[in-house]
């Protein structure tokens, strides 16, 4: 999943930066206008936006690209925990709402719930031949027994186990696992990634269609 962060705090944007790409390509911006160019050149599935931003604010911001019609879920990131506050937030077309400071772990499970509310899952969880997945908490059951994924592991394994039978090419799936700044990403990382997957979750797991992508077939 690809997130859009929008925050002007150096240090805070880095560390929520860090963070997040454990299981999500995150792109970080710092203002408004770097934020709209961002999304023209790329698609993502939620954005994470600071109120308090330098020129425009991030509720202008909001209240503009629901004018225009980006149903994108918007997380709202204050250093106020006033209610006026947060009725604005709402009312400019917020889906949520976080009070800095704020412990990552509600950041992760906050930002989970809302792409998986933006893809129409009403429920955390997945069901599948002998598999329970927790989507919010990436706990991972197979055949009764836990299975450990890594961050980026869990980015591909989310993307594929919420689309079966959908085919997803390598560059989709290094989209989906990196951000515009990553730097010295090996050609064969997401061959390496699949493989470790495979390896836990057996060799058939995950399907090659050979010259176009991966996919899980149901």
């Amino acid at each position: 999943m690809r997130i859009l962060l929008v925050e002007d705090d150096q240090n805070l944007g880095l560390a929520t930066q860090e963070g997040l790409k454990e299981a999500h390509a995150v792109d970080w911006v710092t203002s408004a206008e770097e934020a709209q160019a961002a999304l023209r050149s790329a698609e993502y599935n939620l954005m994470v936006l600071d109120i308090n931003l330098p020129g425009q604010s991030g509720l202008e911001f909001l209240k503009i690209q629901r004018q225009r019609k980006n149903m994108m879920p918007v997380l709202l990131l204050t250093a106020r925990d006033a209610v006026q506050q947060k009725v604005e937030g709402f009312n400019a077309g917020a889906d949520d709402y976080l009070v800095k400071p704020f412990d990552l772990d509600e950041l992760l499970a906050r930002c989970a719930a809302l792409i998986r509310r933006g893809q129409g899952q009403a429920t955390p969880q997945i069901q599948f031949q002998d598999i329970t997945y927790e989507v919010t908490t990436g706990y991972l059951i197979k055949n009764g027994e836990k299975i450990n994924l890594s961050g980026r592991e869990k980015a591909i394994f989310d993307v594929l186990i919420q689309n079966i039978d959908r085919i997803y090419s390598r560059n989709a799936l290094m989209s989906s696992i990196y951000d515009w700044q990553s730097e010295d990403i090996e050609s064969n990382t997401i061959e390496v990634h699949i493989a470790s997957i495979r390896k836990k979750m057996g060799k058939d797991f995950i399907k090659t269609i050979r010259g176009i992508g991966y996919m899980i077939p149901s």
